[in-house]
């Protein structure tokens, strides 16, 4: 059984006790469900690359990635340094996330979020809905491509954004392009844990110019970025090299001007050439 097989059933296990517990008509009933949600969307369509930014403790390869865990100000600190979007990890048997920290960090940041989790069940999506979530992620490899479909078309009537995540080339066989917007590539092997950032430029070649194109994982430096950007990418997922940081939003602030400085010289060069 690979990991991402144990991740699936225990969340399949966890489900069956939350709907005991906390029935849908509850989690209708929280103020937050019927807030008005603010546009992932609009939030990654823009001229230059937009960063999602993760709330993050810890992950199943790498163990605990910030023992100082403190979500509200860890969002305060991206959005005040200009992340567009910030993904917040809600599993909480292998990456130690709680729904909680969704409301937390809405209080904190104007930035729409993103619900990151193994949604299996339309249950989840009244979950994020209820506990703050903007948009939701919908991972290919654990849904068929009609429990896919239909996942994201009842997101979109409870008014959340998806992010669709491919971890194999092939998986793009399931998305329906007529219906996605926001395809997001796994750079990590989740059967290896090995990171090639060259596998979501390679995928996106095989998708359509209409989507929002988001790498994700193993994304560490400004070369990095520059890499992705070279290669028509529209946005990045960075978690792990921002939370191992002192301050997230010092290092998220450090990548960005990197880049700027780096587009800026290579303008510069172009100009006078």
């Amino acid at each position: 059984m690979s990991i991402l097989d144990k991740i699936v059933d225990d969340t399949r296990a966890l489900l069956t006790k939350r709907k005991v517990d906390v029935p849908r008509s509850s989690l209708e009933s929280r103020p937050l469900f019927t807030a008005p949600t603010r546009s992932f969307f609009d939030a990654l369509n823009t001229s230059s690359l937009a960063f999602i930014t993760e709330v993050k403790k810890a992950s199943p390869s790498k163990g605990i990635i910030r023992e100082d865990f403190n979500p509200p100000w860890i969002a305060q600190r991206y959005s005040q340094s200009g992340a567009q979007a910030i993904s917040v990890l809600t599993e909480p048997l292998h990456f130690q996330g709680a729904l909680q920290y969704l409301t937390d960090v809405r209080s904190e940041t104007s930035c729409p979020l993103l619900r990151k989790d193994f949604i299996i069940d339309e249950y989840q999506l009244h979950e994020a809905r209820a506990y703050g979530a903007d948009a939701v992620l919908l991972i290919a490899a654990i849904l068929d491509r009609q429990h896919l479909y239909d996942l994201h078309q009842a997101a979109n009537a409870l008014g959340l954004d998806c992010l669709v995540e491919l971890y194999a080339a092939e998986e793009i066989t399931k998305v329906d392009f007529d219906q996605v917007r926001i395809l997001g590539v796994n750079n990590r092997d989740l059967r290896t844990f090995e990171v090639d950032l060259t596998h979501s430029t390679r995928v996106f070649e095989q998708c359509p110019d209409t989507v929002i194109k988001v790498s994700e994982s193993g994304i560490y430096s400004v070369e990095d970025l520059h890499y992705l950007r070279q290669h028509q990418v529209n946005a990045v997922l960075i978690g792990e090299s921002l939370m191992r940081a002192p301050d997230p939003g010092e290092k998220l602030k450090m990548l960005m001007d990197g880049l700027q400085a780096k587009e800026q010289d290579e303008s510069s060069i172009k100009h006078h050439a």
